[in-house]
């Protein structure tokens, strides 16, 4: 499965700048990224009285916007959807996700600390790949300037070569994950690939999506 790495901070501590100038960065590196924010707002993007709101209102599980530049999905849940179920969900061709937010979750970590909002850190050590930091601190973890966007840029990369040697094939049904073997994942990799007929481009396969929906 494709790496996530959370960057969590207290609020004010400059997580979006940062994730802004990362993106800006790997994209530079020829990665594919992906990014999911967690929020703590009831329609916190698809705003009141815009069609698509009106649209899961009346009861669309889906509603999506299309324009020149952009696709917009909107899906209305019960819960949070864990990165990993997005993942699932959007099924999009990228290198990593990174999220802001998630602070919760069991996902590695890059913290980003301000010296004026104390040394105390949000993060339990274990899930912690670095901190990015204004001040020195006591903790065995690489801690980075936030203006050395290159080095937090690096901590990511290894993250991306070290899944990149793997075959990335994920099994989800009736919507979550699934786990599966390495030597199943294997054969079905090779399974799939061999029966697709004639691939486009070059011949390699890059990606590949399955859907089966069966009637009830």
């Amino acid at each position: 499965m494709r790496s996530i790495i959370s960057i969590v901070g207290k609020s004010s501590a400059g997580k979006t700048t940062l994730l802004e100038k990362l993106i800006v960065e790997l994209k530079q590196r020829g990665y594919k990224v992906a990014i999911v924010k967690h929020s703590h707002h009831k329609d916190d993007i698809d705003t009141a009285a815009k069609d698509t709101w009106r649209f899961t209102r009346a009861g669309s599980e889906i509603s999506a916007i299309n324009s020149l530049d952009h696709l917009a999905i909107y899906r209305r849940i019960d819960n949070y959807f864990d990165p990993r179920e997005i993942s699932s969900f959007v099924l999009w061709d990228y290198d990593i996700i990174l999220t802001e937010g998630f602070k919760g979750s069991n996902y590695p970590k890059i913290e980003v600390h301000r010296r004026e909002q104390g040394k105390e850190l949000l993060t339990d050590p274990k899930n912690l790949l670095a901190v990015i930091t204004d001040e020195p601190l006591d903790i065995d973890v690489p801690q980075l300037s936030r203006d050395n966007v290159p080095g937090i840029a690096d901590i990511i990369e290894k993250m991306i070569i070290t899944h990149n040697g793997e075959n990335d094939l994920e099994l989800v049904i009736n919507g979550a994950p699934t786990s599966i073997s390495p030597s199943l994942k294997d054969l079905l990799t090779r399974t799939l690939v061999a029966m697709i007929p004639n691939p486009q481009g070059n011949g390699e396969v890059k990606s590949l999506h399955i859907s089966l929906r069966r009637k009830h």
